[in-house]
């Protein structure tokens, strides 16, 4: 597989990603054959070599003939139109409209209006829809297939834009971190852009360390500031080192407190609210602590950029004053909900699949349990025949 990293250093933004992908091998005329597909006019995008702080990277340069786009301010369902009527491919359409999509849902928290009312400043001009659909453009063209991304350096001070002096992370740009890790060395200016932090916590699967992946290109793209350090973004390219045929991989995050002090009916409660916060699993294991007195270790797993959120709760909803976490890999065959027609009625089934063979097959316990109290039958009964049901289907038996 093969993958990306962007290694976010001094933060990021539409036209560093730009660069990046160019630095990396991504040629100037690739990129612009892919917005053509966009049908849009009065614009240029040209590629500089420039150098920042002794370190060589590349600089998009997107002009926009001011005079045609002069106040020319669009919605998200303006941009959604250029981009369905496009000659894109599917997927490419897909996650830039997605990317706009969280921008205008940022917008209208920060300004406490609705999506529909946002029309785009900064965000919306014409460099800004260069700057998505080329960087989605521009990732499919080099044939990555998975993005992974370092925690995002914000940059401190503040910024000027169409609304005043504001402070840094801009309102945009804080709404669109949320749960993701970021941080801040003091650093003065702004570091990370509405733009940049759209394109990378919409595509980016996980955030955290470099993924174990065997280098095979390094890209750095330049912003236009000259901060304290190298103003650069640097993508780093190559072969996932843990792919392994036929399943998923990622990281999560596992978090794990012991806890001898509390009253064991509240388990019930505190595993259903995870659960329902979308914690991957929750799980109790009998321990023995110190003294002997008898004690239970809770464990939960989460994705990465959610464990702030996951220990937050256990800190606040249990008797516990601190506990343990650490990043893990997984392996998950490829997963999915279907449902089918049993004589009992319908039932859902999850299926678990290796290079498109079927492995598992296991009935949702609910659907059962609701026919067999509906029927007056054994619920085991309904199990055994969903589960024969399913896998005659699965077969092309049925």
């Amino acid at each position: 597989m093969k993958i990306v990293y962007f290694d976010c250093f001094a933060g990021a933004s539409g036209d560093m990603i730009l660069g990046s992908l160019m630095d990396a091998g991504l040629s100037l005329e690739q990129l612009k054959s892919e917005l053509d597909k966009l049908h849009l006019t009065h614009y240029d995008l040209q590629v500089m070599k420039v150098t920042k702080r002794g370190i060589g990277g590349s600089q998009a340069v997107v002009s926009i003939d001011q005079g045609h786009h002069h106040h020319h301010h669009r919605h998200l369902q303006d941009i959604k139109e250029i981009i369905e009527k496009s000659d894109l491919d599917v997927p490419v359409k897909k996650h830039s409209i997605a990317i706009f999509t969280r921008l205008a849902e940022a917008e209208a928290r920060v300004h406490r209006s609705t999506v529909e009312h946002i029309h785009f400043h900064e965000v919306g001009a014409m460099d800004a829809i260069i700057d998505v659909v080329g960087s989605v453009a521009g990732l499919s063209a080099l044939g990555v297939e998975k993005v992974y991304c370092s925690p995002l350096h914000v940059g401190t001070g503040t910024v000027k834009c169409a609304h005043g002096v504001l402070p840094v992370p801009a309102p945009a740009t804080a709404e669109l971190i949320k749960g993701k890790p970021v941080y801040s060395t003091g650093v003065q200016g702004e570091l990370l852009t509405p733009t940049g932090a759209a394109i990378l916590t919409t595509l980016a699967s996980d955030f955290g360390p470099m993924p174990n992946m065997s280098v095979e290109k390094v890209g750095y793209g330049a912003g236009t500031s000259d901060p304290a350090i190298p103003n650069l973004l640097r993508m780093i390219i190559g072969q996932s080192s843990e792919q392994m045929r036929g399943y998923d991989l990622e990281r999560v995050a596992v978090a794990e407190t012991n806890i001898d002090d509390m009253n064991p009916q509240m388990y019930d409660y505190l595993i259903q609210k995870m659960l329902d916060m979308g914690a991957l699993d929750v799980f109790l294991v009998p321990m023995h602590m110190k003294k002997n007195r008898p004690g239970t270790l809770l464990t939960v797993i989460c994705a990465l950029e959610r464990i702030t959120e996951f220990s937050d709760f256990l800190l606040r909803e249990t008797t516990t004053i601190g506990l343990r976490w650490r990043i893990d890999n997984r392996i998950k065959a490829h997963r999915s909900i279907k449902e089918i027609q049993t004589k009992y009625g319908p039932v859902k089934i999850k299926v678990a699949e290796v290079d498109g063979m079927a492995t598992n097959i296991a009935p949702e316990y609910e659907d059962c349990r609701r026919l067999a109290l509906e029927k007056k039958i054994p619920l085991k009964e309904v199990m055994a025949h969903a589960s024969r049901a399913a896998g005659d289907i699965l077969n092309g038996k049925a």
